[in-house]
């Protein structure tokens, strides 16, 4: 069949982003324009010629504007085959025209509920019923309605129309469709997420199912190997949506990878653990923290944290706390670093970094999201589990020794307690005067982590005699405890909760150490 022309259009809309010029530009082309409410208004206030869609069904507005257009006059003017001589035959008995183009957006019930002081009653009422069921009407007929529900489409609408004598290209009116479907299962599972938790009387509860919407943002030469082809994709939930460019600005260097994302997500993830407080520096390979210090100065802060691994740093991630200074920009300029990541770059700090062509300088615009949900993935299926993002506080630790921690063990402890929930478990860190001294990620045991941080200390000439430790779970036995000891640590933090936590304690105070228990692991694998 040919392209049908467009000559009704029943336009509905919550959000009125360019409604107006466009059912002006509408109605310049002959269209007939019906609508509803506030949008009727808005388009007569302006001037637009159009009627109330009383005038198609017979029958007003009711019960709030609750029902308004669940009408057959109006799904069967979009549900009609217009090929189908019986469906046009019946029609025409029943004084149902054909309604061609649909501009529907819903009701704002994501924005609604993402209220601080939101209501049951006020998410209840911003459920939309008729705005799904006539895009959803349009959508199936898609043969010969074209749907709009993204005001981003309405130049595209125009355009063809101008150009094929008021009609849409099939094409058009297929991928307009296929977004209408995507919107009304996005809009759905929002609705069912809230009401699941409503239920359950527990905001924090994962739902009996999700509706996930995935937006392709970015392309990518590949995923995690060239062999492997990959999109970066902009996330919608229940929690709202989540893109690379919400949170991040490329400033300079070529395009990002996958693995630059993961580093600077993880980079990102170790310096808000100290958004507010003293200079900052993290340096971060391969998604593991291998260098944090705070100090007076971001420039000190950075000579600290390189300290603790004088070789990782090449190529590396560096996140900063606060604006980059020229003399911490100097400082990190004497080496290559792969992405540099801070919240402002302080006047001539980017000239002179971008000298480098092949470094990535990323501006941070605000703070990562704490709440919410994330998602892994097996070949099976999805794990959907709560941001890692609970705090430890000094209070609520546990002191089990005999000795209690000193101010300044304390201090470092807290510090350590910070950056150890980053690094892949198995993780022991050493810490002291609030510089990383001692690194060991990712093993199958936690003394061989243990043994790896002392030799990476080792290596750089940093002395482990009056550092604190941290681990990410608890020891299972003393011999990891001990191996600390041995290299000279003072105080140690760490979850507690292994069948031989006497064992341990009774290790730790046989060697003068104080020990806190956070009853809280960070496992990260």
């Amino acid at each position: 069949m040919s392209d049908p022309v467009i000559k009704r259009a029943l336009v509905s809309v919550s959000d009125k982003t360019g409604i107006v010029d466009f059912c002006r530009e509408l109605s310049l082309l002959g269209v007939e324009i019906f609508s509803t409410g506030g949008t009727l208004k808005s388009l007569q206030d302006a001037g637009v010629s159009a009627a109330s869609i009383s005038n198609i069904t017979g029958f007003p507005e009711i019960m709030d504007g609750r029902v308004k257009t669940l009408h057959p006059k109006i799904h069967g003017g979009l549900l009609a085959v217009r090929e189908n001589a019986d469906h046009v035959k019946q029609a025409v008995e029943n004084g149902i025209g054909f309604i061609d183009l649909v501009v529907v957006n819903l009701y704002p019930f994501e924005a609604t509920i993402a209220k601080p002081d939101v209501t049951f009653e006020d998410a209840i009422e911003n459920i939309d019923i008729g705005g799904p069921s006539m895009l959803r009407s349009a959508a199936k007929n898609n043969e010969s309605v074209t749907v709009v529900t993204d005001s981003a489409d309405y130049a595209l609408v125009l355009k063809e129309m101008k150009e094929n004598s008021g009609a849409t290209k099939r094409a058009t009116r297929l991928r307009l469709a296929t977004k209408v479907f995507a919107e009304t299962s996005r809009y759905d599972g929002a609705i069912a997420a809230y009401l699941t938790k409503a239920s359950a009387g527990e905001q924090s509860a994962a739902a009996s199912s999700m509706t996930v919407k995935l937006e392709r943002e970015l392309d990518m030469r590949y995923g995690e190997n060239p062999h492997q082809s990959a999109g970066f994709y902009k996330l919608t939930d229940s929690n709202g949506s989540r893109s690379f460019g919400d949170f991040f600005e490329k400033l300079h260097g070529k395009e990002l990878s996958y693995n630059n994302m993961l580093d600077i997500a993880a980079a990102t993830g170790v310096i808000e653990e100290f958004r507010g407080e003293d200079p900052s520096v993290v340096i971060v390979k391969h998604t593991n923290p291998c260098g944090v210090a705070q100090a007076p100065t971001l420039a000190e802060a950075y000579r600290r944290a390189f300290s603790t691994d004088e070789q990782a740093p090449f190529g590396g991630i560096i996140a900063f706390n606060r604006p980059l200074d020229m003399e911490a920009a100097i400082a990190v300029n004497e080496i290559f670093t792969e992405i540099l990541i801070a919240p402002a770059f302080e006047e001539g700090v980017l000239e002179l970094l971008m000298k480098k062509k092949d470094r990535r300088l990323v501006l941070q615009k605000k703070a990562l999201p704490n709440g919410g949900w994330e998602f892994k993935s097996t070949p099976f299926g999805m794990l959907v589990q709560e941001r890692d993002s609970k705090i430890v506080a000094k209070e609520d630790l546990t002191v089990v020794t005999k000795r209690q921690p000193t101010e300044e063990e304390l201090s470092d402890l807290m510090f350590a307690w910070k950056i150890c929930k980053h690094i892949k478990s198995n993780t022991i860190l050493y810490v002291k005067n609030r510089q990383t001294y001692g690194v060991g990620a990712g093993q199958m045991s936690r003394v061989d982590s243990s043994k790896i941080a002392r030799w990476k200390a080792s290596e750089v000439n940093l002395d482990l005699k009056g550092s604190v430790v941290a681990s990410d779970a608890f020891f299972p036995f003393a011999d990891g405890l001990l191996a600390a000891a041995e290299a000279g640590v003072t105080a140690v933090i760490q979850p507690g909760g292994s069948i031989r936590d006497n064992e341990v304690i009774e290790a730790a105070d046989a060697n003068n150490l104080a020990m806190v228990f956070t009853g809280m692991r960070h496992f990260k694998h």
